[in-house]
């Protein structure tokens, strides 16, 4: 398959020596590792802003540590439209001259390069992935000292930003486990050695894993850089698969919907008798279904167009070509293909064919079969090929 983004874009050191030294464990800075002209700009700050329509919380705005209310930055969208909450251009401008940060969010959802890259990375990490910019007027500081409950690569785009980090003082945090836990202990390790104590420029690249403590500010230009944020699957998460699906096959166990005795001093007596249920339980749990139901929800598949796509199933012929849509984490168990877009059922003469199309190449709809193809473009799963 060749190198990934991980490897051609944000780090130098090689995929396995990333894996082995670095996922998880050390804060890496990588210099000059790549161009990111192509995937977002001052110019893309000013679009989606401006003429994008965007509204909360697709962007955020933070001053001296805080944010500030939605209400400051946004207003009515004007005559036809009962929209209350569209950003006020003019009022984040007024914001960002007096030195507030910017914080575009979500932009996998609002722009394709972006929404590429992080699909892309995504893939590669088998790691839920979404991006937000923050876009920093100069000599300023959006945030205080914290550390973030999920890794990120910091994509250095325009202007310089100088970065502080501080190793953890709560080890791998879940995402229950937020910095403001810690406000104190946060603080007062601020104070200490830096890690690292660097200014990043355009093309350099910083992975942090959660929990490694952070503040950044802008140096003498306005400053904008890319954070793509992956949202770590871990232990505990698969743990909690482990005891949802225990628990929902206790609900067959006439035993342990029984009431327990009047009058009982506490659930001491029945403890044991619960605990050795629920252990055989956990034993017996196949949470593949759900871990894959729960990652595919995690992310959306790749844009479909509904014009285009209705254009394909009406010109569609022997000689059509199609593909797997891109992003879908299909996933074939016995006759049924589950999707971002759903699960479908298969006769054995089709199953041939699916297999095929999970390799994410070009086919030609006579090679599948002209109704199994025309099913799955209706469907969404495949697209025309020239999409």
């Amino acid at each position: 398959m060749g190198a990934g983004v991980l490897e051609t874009r944000l780090i130098d050191i090689g995929r396995e020596r990333f894996a082995s030294d670095v996922w998880g464990r050390a804060a890496l800075l990588t210099r000059g590792v790549s161009d990111f002209s192509d995937v977002f700009s001052a110019d893309a700050v000013d679009e989606l802003i401006s003429r994008r329509g965007l509204r909360t919380p697709f962007l955020r705005v933070a001053k001296g540590g805080s944010t500030l209310p939605e209400s400051s930055f946004t207003s009515p969208a004007g005559v036809g439209a009962t929209i209350s909450d569209q950003l006020d251009d003019t009022e984040l401008w007024r914001k960002f001259a007096d030195g507030a940060t910017l914080v575009l969010q979500a932009l996998h959802r609002t722009w394709e390069p972006v929404s590429s890259l992080s699909t892309q990375l995504s893939t590669e990490l088998g790691h839920p992935v979404q991006a937000n910019a923050y876009i920093t007027p100069p000599q300023n500081r959006g945030f205080d000292d914290h550390y973030d409950v999920h890794d990120v690569f910091v994509l250095q785009i325009e202007g310089t930003k100088r970065w502080i980090i501080h190793e953890p003082v709560h080890q791998d945090p879940l995402r229950s486990q937020p910095w403001t836990d810690r406000r104190s202990a946060v603080a007062e390790a601020a104070q200490g050695k830096a890690y690292i104590d660097t200014v990043l420029e355009p093309g350099d690249v910083l992975y942090l894993p959660r929990g490694w403590l952070h503040a950044a500010q802008a140096q003498g230009k306005v400053s904008i850089h890319l954070t793509l944020g992956v949202h770590n699957w871990t232990r505990h998460a698969l743990a909690e698969h482990l005891v949802e699906v225990a628990l929902a096959a206790l609900c067959d166990d006439p035993e342990m919907r029984r009431s327990l005795p009047l009058g009982v001093d506490g659930p001491d007596a029945e403890v044991d008798a619960v605990r050795e249920r629920l252990a055989a339980a956990v034993l017996e749990a196949d949470t593949t279904s759900l871990f894959h139901r729960t990652r595919r929800r995690q992310g959306r598949p790749a844009p479909l167009g509904p014009v285009a796509q209705l254009a394909a199933i009406d010109s569609l012929g022997a000689g059509s070509l199609v593909r797997l849509r891109d992003a879908l984490e299909p996933r074939l168990e016995g006759s049924r293909l589950s999707t971002r877009v759903g699960w479908l059922d298969f006769p054995e003469a089709d199953l041939w064919s699916v297999r095929r199309l999970l390799d994410g190449e070009e086919h030609l709809a006579a090679d599948l079969g002209v109704e199994l193809v025309e099913r799955l473009l209706r469907a969404g799963v495949l697209v025309p090929a020239a999409q």
